[in-house]
């Protein structure tokens, strides 16, 4: 099956990862028509998409997927909902779990109710391999693998993964999930691992890694993911589950040794904190089903998209200054504080 979207309704791209998807589709497929629907939380800035604000094929809309009535209203007009909007910090989730369930739950359920409503439909979920909880040493997650998150970020996601699912078999509605491994690349927020180790490494500053530093995670480049993102919505079998990850595992630690390496900084800015409560150990993704119906593979060698990454944000110092204000500010310090 070959559905082509056309007029798509975008959710939560002025953050990471929506905002490298929006600017790579605008790029890719001159045929779409967008509105952008985003609430400008403190991870989601109009910084990282102001070089398409303009594209006459772009609408902007300020709102929040909790606002049932403005989701229905911009519903009403698309053939397509590409849902990314999500509170997705694991950090924030443990200190303050309402807002990943009214935003994640509640937001994905009022996305669902208004594309019920205008039928005819196709809904794309963007979710995470972190619904499948922690692996041992050996073994991969497939789209088998049972939901276990650990959580209330990963709970919340689940939970709306399942919301979709349900949508799917109880009502007939045209719906793809896709679930991807840890993102890397430009504009990401400077709260996830590899910008806040550039970030404070630029500043010799200390470098906090989590208990031993071996929690192993499977890194793909957010433009890989982008790619696979529009691989399923076009051509994911309705009801479906892909997985997308780059088969790239690597302990944080060694990442973190990786971009001291890059930056020439000392590894003694290491600094070893207390671990975050409930701390997946590993994840990695089998995405063979991804490869085998949507014709997608990961093209980003990690070395190259990880120096590129680094030089990125040397280049764009004035973008993290405008981002990492006041709520992350204050956030960042008291969380890091408590763990030392």
């Amino acid at each position: 099956m070959t559905y082509q979207p056309k007029k798509i309704l975008l959710t939560g791209c002025a953050g990471f990862i929506g905002s490298n998807f929006l600017r790579w589709l605008l790029q890719k497929d001159a045929n779409v028509q967008i509105t952008h629907l985003d609430a400008l939380t403190y991870a989601g800035n109009l910084e990282s998409i102001k070089d398409v604000l303009d594209n006459p094929r772009h609408r902007f809309v300020k709102g929040d997927i909790r606002d049932a009535a403005l989701v229905k209203q911009l519903a009403s007009d698309a053939d397509t909902v590409i849902n990314f909007a999500a509170e997705s910090h694991v950090d924030r989730s443990i200190d303050g779990p309402r807002a990943f369930v009214e935003t994640n739950v509640i937001g994905t359920f009022n996305l669902l109710e208004a594309a019920r409503a205008k039928g005819g439909v196709r809904f794309v979920q963007i979710s995470t391999d972190e619904v499948y909880g922690s692996l041992g040493d050996e073994g991969k997650f497939t789209e088998e693998t049972p939901l276990a998150p650990n959580s209330p970020y990963s709970s919340s996601k689940a939970s709306s993964d399942l919301l979709v699912r349900a949508y799917h078999h109880t009502y007939g509605l045209d719906t793809v999930t896709t679930r991807c491994s840890n993102n890397y690349g430009p504009y990401q927020f400077p709260e996830k691992l590899i910008p806040l180790m550039i970030q404070n490494a630029l500043s010799d500053k200390p470098l906090p890694v989590y208990g031993d530093g071996l929690n192993v995670r499977d890194w793909i480049h957010v433009s890989d993911h982008s790619a696979g993102v529009w691989a399923a919505a076009p051509r994911g079998r309705p009801g479906e589950v892909y997985n997308l990850g780059s088969d790239n595992e690597w302990p944080n630690i060694d990442i973190v040794k990786r971009l001291l390496a890059i930056l020439k900084k000392p590894e003694s800015l290491i600094k070893y904190v207390k671990d975050r409560p409930g701390h997946d150990r590993r994840y990695a993704i089998d995405a063979s089903k991804a490869h085998r119906e949507l014709g997608w593979r990961p093209q980003t060698d990690f070395a190259t998209g990880l120096e590129a990454t680094v030089e990125w944000y040397l280049s764009n110092r004035s973008w993290v200054s405008s981002v990492t204000s006041g709520d992350y500010k204050t956030f960042y310090e008291r969380w890091y504080r408590e763990r030392a």
